[in-house]
């Protein structure tokens, strides 16, 4: 067993769908931030995250503007908290009052602390644009002294994948990546469990993680198949068995976390 703290080398909370805490040398990250209770006309299966678990962010990843990740609502609970994304986005963001700061191209930004850099990479996530929103995505890179995090943001599997890491400037030791969404069928622009661990294979990620699975529903689509919810999960790390035996899939469940060792596997707690 481990415990999350702000000084760990590397931990990450997952708070569901594509929420995560990531504690990197003594800055906090959160992705994509769903805090409340449901996200219109989508439903959330058990409680929101609690406010302990995101205090203290120090910046916000946004990956896109599609309700489940830009939720307005939540993002003015951090009122004042830095987020990067791409351009587009963050013009839009600041013209809703939000303080959103331009991802920085093709370049990388210091965030917290000059031990800790972000950039944003390539995310094919243009299936379903929306009319009153930029229809831009980008998935990001965190860097530190200790290790490389690929955040995916909502994507396809796409060839130069195996370009990542010469970008991260080494190996890539944490995926963050998607393996399903708020219904049962995948509309394009997403990974499955299969796709998601051939491109934990291409970047060749040494631990990885699942999200966008197992948290939001749409009640108004109808009746879903028994269990549905559940399966991505355990699906992805049987997945990343077969086609990416050189990855460790850390499977949480919402408000988990794992204090990841860098020299070994990862400890839930």
């Amino acid at each position: 067993m481990c415990e999350p703290g702000r000084h760990a080398p590397a931990a990450i909370t997952w708070l569901g769908h594509s929420t995560v805490l990531l504690d990197v040398a003594g800055v906090r990250l959160l992705t994509d931030p769903l805090l409340r209770r449901h996200s219109w006309p989508l439903r959330r299966r058990g409680g929101r995250p609690s406010e302990d678990a995101w205090a203290d962010v120090d910046a916000v990843l946004l990956s896109h503007l599609h309700h489940d990740h830009a939720e307005l609502r939540s993002l003015r609970l951090l009122a004042g908290v830095p987020v990067v994304t791409a351009d587009e986005n963050a013009a839009w963001l600041r013209g809703k009052g939000l303080d959103a700061a331009p991802g920085g191209g093709e370049g990388w930004v210091d965030v917290g602390t000059t031990d800790v850099r972000v950039r944003l990479v390539r995310a094919d996530h243009h299936n379903r644009p929306m009319p009153h929103r930029p229809n831009a995505a980008n998935g990001h890179l965190v860097r530190t002294p200790e290790l490389t995090v690929w955040v995916a943001g909502d994507t396809s599997f796409y060839r130069e994948l195996a370009d990542l890491p010469r970008l991260a400037g080494g190996h890539v030791d944490l995926a963050v990546v998607p393996v399903g969404g708020w219904g049962p069928r995948l509309s394009g622009g997403h990974l499955d469990p299969d796709g998601a661990a051939r491109a934990c294979a291409a970047v060749g990620a040494r631990h990885a993680v699942p999200v966008h699975w197992g948290t939001l529903h749409a009640p108004f689509l109808g009746r879903f198949p028994r269990g549905w919810l559940d399966g991505p999960g355990d699906a992805f790390a049987g997945a990343v068995r077969r086609h990416a035996p050189g990855c460790r899939p850390i499977v949480l469940r919402p408000g988990e976390t794992c204090t990841l060792d860098l020299d070994g596997p990862g400890h839930h707690a």
